[in-house]
């Protein structure tokens, strides 16, 4: 008789084989699948994440061409009038909360870390307005660090409905994320997550009828699609 300990890693790993399955299939499908927003620096990438929470890429990417032009450093982001901050980032919502946490982030860039964005997990995560989503995307993408999976809405989602969670914290489903991905593919699967998410796996309901993992996906939770 299989002991609890027995049926859980048997269960951890035909979750696995299937997931890696699913990746297999989600990479054919989205081949170019990887970071949606404009940058050209690890500073810039930052701000871009922060405002990108509640708020689409496309809209961001709209926004920060003019922003870093009025804002091209640390320095100016730091000393910025709160105001005009606010008003260059209005668009992308939640602008007061979103412009305080630049304009301290780049103080706080400035004060500790000598003008650069730092690049380990313990530091970046002392910025104000920084969680393990905004530091998983600024060190994969900025700095080649993959120190875990950003989870956003749509991974959040695609998890659940593919049996890979149970949970809604963003920090626990990392971790189950983490415990059957192998870490080489930790910053590629969040993206093709995050591709099939916008295209077909939509909230809330998505398109089931058009999916290419139908036949591996246990579909947990979904009640209506098309």
């Amino acid at each position: 008789m299989k002991s609890a300990n027995s049926k859980k890693i048997a269960g951890h790993l035909k979750n696995a084989e299937r997931f890696t399955k699913i990746i297999r299939k989600l990479e054919s499908n989205y081949p170019r699948a990887k970071i949606a927003l404009n940058y050209s620096s690890p500073l810039q990438l930052l701000v871009a994440v922060i405002l990108s929470a509640q708020c689409t890429d496309k809209r961001v990417n709209m926004v920060t061409p003019s922003l870093f032009r009025e804002f091209p450093d640390a320095e100016a982001f730091a000393n910025a009038d709160i105001r005009e901050l606010e008003q260059a980032v209005r668009s992308t919502g939640f602008y007061r909360n979103k412009a305080k946490n630049i304009r301290n982030a780049c103080k706080m860039i400035i004060s500790d870390f000598n003008g650069k964005v730092p690049d380990t997990m313990e530091q970046i995560l002392q910025l104000p307005g920084v969680a393990r989503k905004t530091a998983n995307v600024v060190l994969g993408n900025a700095f080649g660090i993959i120190d875990g999976i950003a989870v956003d809405t749509h991974v959040a989602r695609l998890s659940k409905r593919m049996g890979v969670t149970k949970n809604a914290n963003p920090v626990k489903i990392e971790q189950d994320l983490m415990r059957i991905i192998p870490r080489s593919r930790w910053l590629d699967t969040a993206y093709l997550l995050i591709e099939h998410g916008r295209a077909v796996c939509k909230a809330p309901t998505p398109l089931c009828s058009k999916c290419p993992i139908l036949q591996d996906c246990p579909r947990t939770g979904v009640n209506k699609s098309r």
